[in-house]
């Protein structure tokens, strides 16, 4: 089992404790890290409340604060290689160090490190955006993708902490969705015209009882959910890819404890789709997709 598989089986058998903790952490939030002496790209506009986050091999520009409420975070992918944002709730005071620290010891997270989704993975030189709920406090934003060399990227440097300061100004409003995403086990069930082409803005619930995500996957021509699967065992295993692979990271969302709900934008072009869930079962530890948790759709 892959350490990233290994963590995720973690942030699964958890599922209960982090429901517990849902409601966020009233103590104050401790200072960002340090930005680095380079340049930063990243940013936050409170008059849209965006944050801009930019991913390479193997790092994170992002901003080191924003302001708390409704955010969009919009992930440009700079690398060549596929990264998510995956964002982490530090509740009792706790920093990115603390939760460094924690993930080197086996089991599951600590109860104050609460899995808040975020975008999920674009193709290398896209995008992807989803809009969270941000409450004041510690946070800390993680990429657990290990392709290649089977070592999930926070291990080489991609953690970067967020500090979420008090609401100020004129609140953003939660997003109108035209199209809601319900998560269980193991399952997705769409309500909305997700099938019709063009830009759709997606209301995710997770009712299931443990942690899901959703990766929107658009195949290629002719492609299929078993062509695709079968280019990823194959590259996973040799740690190359064989040719192009038969479809294209969208976006999504990223682990999302029971309860959760965020939003994600994504515009869909016609041609077939699916969306699955990776993460693996807080019983069995298998990824939810071999469970059954895929669904193939077509846009028309």
């Amino acid at each position: 089992m892959s350490r990233r598989i290994a963590l995720l089986s973690a942030i699964a058998l958890c599922a209960c404790s982090q429901k517990e903790a849902a409601k966020p952490d009233t103590t104050a939030a401790a200072p960002a890290g340090a930005a680095s002496g380079t340049a930063s790209s990243a940013a936050f506009d409170p008059a849209t409340h965006t944050a801009t986050v930019h991913a390479k091999d193997f790092a994170f520009d992002a901003p080191a604060s924003i302001s708390g409420g409704w955010t969009t975070f919009h992930l440009i992918n700079d690398g060549p290689n596929l990264h998510h944002l995956q964002i982490v709730r530090l509740d009792s005071s706790k920093t990115a160090a603390d939760l460094e620290a924690a993930m080197k010891n086996p089991g599951p997270p600590p109860r104050w490190a609460v899995f808040l989704g975020g975008p999920n993975a674009p193709n290398p030189g896209a995008s992807s955006d989803a809009m969270v709920d941000m409450q004041p406090g510690n946070y800390v934003l993680l990429c657990l993708v290990d392709i290649p060399g089977k070592v999930p990227h926070f291990a080489k440097g991609m953690v970067r902490p967020l500090t979420v300061t008090a609401a100020s100004g004129t609140p953003a409003a939660e997003p109108n969705a035209d199209v809601t995403l319900t998560l269980s086990d193991y399952k997705f069930d769409a309500t909305g015209p997700m099938t019709t082409a063009g830009n759709h803005t997606v209301k995710l619930v997770n009712k299931g009882p443990q942690p899901h995500e959703v990766e929107i996957i658009r195949l290629a021509p002719g492609k299929t959910m078993k062509d695709f699967g079968e280019f990823m065992q194959k590259a996973y295993a040799s740690d190359k890819m064989d040719g192009p692979p038969p479809g294209d990271a969208i976006g999504g969302i990223a682990a999302l404890v029971p309860g959760g709900t965020e939003y994600f934008t994504a515009n869909f072009t016609p041609g077939n789709y699916a969306m699955i869930c990776f993460l693996p079962d807080a019983k069995d530890g298998k990824p939810h997709v071999d469970h059954g948790m895929v669904k193939e759709f077509t846009v028309k």
